[in-house]
């Protein structure tokens, strides 16, 4: 399932830096926008996974539903 997010960038001096508006501590800074994309995309994918890792771990008997907004 495909899900879209806001990067939040800007050139500061040197570096590129940026950050996921709906996910907080999902940030970045790289020396190329391109870099600075892939690193947000790696960062928000690696988060996502984290969390649900530790959603699930900690209810061990659950069951699982798709929410829409």
């Amino acid at each position: 399932m495909a899900n879209t997010y806001t990067a939040v960038t800007k050139h500061d001096g040197e570096w590129w830096i940026g950050w996921i508006e709906e996910v907080p501590g999902v940030n970045c800074q790289e020396r190329t926008r391109p870099e600075l994309l892939a690193s947000l995309r790696t960062t928000l994918a690696e988060a996502l996974a984290l969390n649900r890792e530790d959603a699930r771990a900690a209810v061990p008997d659950y069951t699982e539903e798709l929410v829409t907004i």
